[in-house]
């Protein structure tokens, strides 16, 4: 049976080594352990299956700069997958309880650099659509925004910068 919970300090290996093995390197797993000590907030999440950790989620701050001023939101990178249990649900399972825990502590919007096929399934729109740009040079339909409370984006409209380590990454 697998659970899905908190990341706890105790992880940190376990996390490292499904990084480096979903995204065939260490750049990802070595953005993890940097954002872990410096980004705030964060929400980091783990699926253990028979007590082995074998997916991960990172949720960590974004910008938004505005005429106005400025907001702040999430952004989901990297999420990880153990390539031998890939295809079984984990990562959808990963997405959604990140998502519902992202709102549970009073975050409203998230943006993801992904898959325009794979994370519309989640509520994630272009955020072009909603007046929204990324500081990266990235296809449109690759930048995408979810809305954990419902229009909470009316009328924003802005460039979102992600912490500068992704620059780095």
């Amino acid at each position: 049976m697998m659970v899905i919970r908190a990341e706890i300090e105790e992880d940190g290996p376990a996390i490292r080594s499904v990084n480096e093995s979903a995204f065939g390197g260490a750049r990802e797993a070595d953005l993890v352990d940097v954002l872990r000590d410096v980004a705030s907030p964060f929400v980091s999440l783990v699926a253990v299956e028979d007590d082995q950790v074998v997916g991960h989620i990172l949720f960590s701050p974004v910008s938004v700069e505005t005429e106005g001023g400025g907001f702040g939101a999430l952004a989901l990178a990297p999420m990880a997958v153990l390539p031998g249990y890939q295809k079984r649900g984990i990562g959808s399972r990963l997405v959604r309880e990140g998502l519902k825990e992202c709102g549970r502590l009073g975050h409203r919007i998230v943006f993801v650099l992904g898959h325009a096929e794979y994370y519309p399934r989640f509520g994630f729109t272009p955020a072009r659509e909603k007046g929204l740009t990324c500081e990266y040079p990235v296809p449109d339909e690759v930048f995408m925004v979810a809305e954990l409370e419902p229009g909470v984006l009316r009328g924003r409209r802005g460039l979102v910068k992600y912490h500068p380590l992704f620059g780095k990454a």
